[in-house]
């Protein structure tokens, strides 16, 4: 029976191995940790639910519903508090809340005159034609101003990829909105007259995008999916070199070796890079990096090995997530809405922080509220590696200013992403080229997951989707 090999059991992988696994296909997961989920991690402990990743699922496309019917959990579903719609963006030291129409931005206080003028200019704007990649800053500079750029799109920035916007590509970290002035010529018209089309696809925009989780947290997902795969997921199991062979691929790692036909890799570039692939005899691999012998001059000879350490340069910032929880009445602030996100021109070192509890019910026993904050990333890379202690100190001074958060929290949890969130950054595309030549020339490889494909959890389910339908189709052909 032809098989499947899983590297990972993210839910990029997880999501492949159960569509794979309902067409009929073997497949076995290999996790090298002890857990499944990857950046999802959900914890309950005394009346707290805390959330370490991702605190939501953006629905952008009809195959998360679909994942999520599949999997049996339409009941375990929930959908954010509809008072929790308001999201907050600081400005002049405290939150305000972002403008949901026209007539809402051209009414607001978070922006002066000259960037809502900016906004009207923007249809007017002329499109970029000489093919020269921009960073996100640089194209929110050319289309509209420097104070959208400064108090808007880098707390945007900072929220979705804890990144740089002088450093990330607009056309790789956000291709929508490069698509947008591409077709029709600016950002406005591209919204109006886009929206037809956008609803023939079944997509949805990320921020109109319904929001949801479930009633123990996100870890629902990928545990459930785990659950359903049962014995062929193999937790502490390492894999450390693929050998290209006549029928297929072998695996090989901490607990020997096993032959497939096929592979899908879900893990990060930085381990990606770090995986010996090899190919067999006639391999149609591309030629790997020289290995020299010892000796005097140094003898340089071809190997079979591949050198993919080119995937090792991919920026992972680090990022720390600090969950504290407080009694209702030690808050000022009425906290209902998403959160906020703070740009760096307003001096505070959290990156922004999640309203849990006023999203979703049960994350916080009566009478109490749960904050999820995040440190770190490009902005402030160096203090997501604080120790837990000046991590909850910093993230309550922030707090205690933009919130009115009076005393000690109640609760508190951090955890600590050495590597985060893979940057899209100019010049992303090369690498996205080289994934391309991978399975070209390598058939039976595949690669998806948040390095390729998107860095929202939703991204990440299409990508596991998407990659278990190409992984079938390459099985029937053969």
């Amino acid at each position: 029976m032809k098989s499947v090999a899983i590297i990972g059991a993210g839910i990029a992988g997880l999501t492949a191995a159960f569509y794979l696994k309902r067409k009929g296909i073997p497949v076995t997961v290999y996790e090298a940790s002890s857990r499944v989920g990857g950046v999802i991690q959900s914890l309950r402990q005394d009346g707290w639910l805390a959330e370490f990743g991702p605190n939501t699922i953006l629905e952008t496309s009809p195959k998360i519903a679909q994942l999520v019917r599949d999997a049996g959990l339409q009941s375990r579903r929930l959908d954010p508090d509809p008072k929790a719609e308001a999201r907050y963006v600081v400005r002049y030291r405290r939150p305000i809340e972002m403008p949901g129409s026209p007539l809402g931005f051209f009414t607001t206080g978070l922006f002066t005159w000259k960037a809502k003028l900016a906004v009207l200019r923007e249809p007017f704007v002329p499109r970029r034609r000489d093919g020269k990649e921009e960073s996100i800053a640089e194209f929110v500079q050319r289309r509209l101003n420097q104070e959208f750029l400064d108090h808007a799109i880098d707390a945007l920035v900072a929220g979705v990829y804890a990144g740089d916007p002088y450093k990330l590509s607009v056309r790789q970290a956000f291709p929508k909105l490069a698509q947008l002035e591409a077709r029709y010529g600016s950002l406005i018209k591209g919204q109006v007259f886009g929206a037809g089309e956008r609803k023939r696809s079944g997509e949805v925009a990320k921020d109109r995008a319904p929001k949801f989780s479930f009633d123990e947290g996100l870890q629902v997902l990928p545990d459930t999916l785990a659950a359903q795969l049962g014995d062929a997921v193999r937790l502490s199991t390492a894999v450390s070199k693929l050998t290209q062979t006549t029928d297929g691929w072998r695996v090989s790692g901490s607990s020997g070796e096993a032959e497939h036909r096929a592979v899908i890799f879900c893990g990060t570039a930085p381990k990606l890079a770090e995986l010996k692939i090899e190919g067999g005899a006639g391999s149609p691999l591309p030629a790997g990096r020289p290995e020299t012998s010892g000796g005097a001059h140094g003898v340089t000879r071809p190997t079979n090995e591949k050198d993919f350490t080119a995937f090792a340069e991919i920026r992972y910032p680090p990022v720390a997530s600090v969950v504290l929880g407080f009694r209702r009445d030690r808050v000022t602030h009425p906290c209902e809405g998403f959160g906020m996100l703070i740009p760096k021109i307003e001096g505070f070192k959290i990156l922004g922080t999640i309203f849990s509890s006023s999203l979703f019910p049960n994350r916080a026993p009566a009478g109490h509220l749960t904050l999820t904050s995040y440190l770190g990333g490009e902005r402030y890379p160096d203090l997501a590696l604080l120790p837990p202690a000046e991590l909850v100190e910093l993230t309550c001074a922030d707090l205690r200013v933009l919130l009115g958060v009076q005393g000690a929290p109640a609760f508190q949890h951090c955890v600590l992403y050495p590597r985060a969130i893979p940057q899209y950054n100019v010049g992303y595309g090369r690498y996205r080229e080289l994934m391309n030549d991978i399975e070209n020339q390598a058939p039976g490889l595949f690669l998806a997951g948040h390095y390729r494909d998107g860095v929202s959890l939703g991204d990440t389910i299409v990508s596991g989707c998407n990659v278990a339908e190409r992984a079938g189709k390459f099985l029937i052909a053969r």
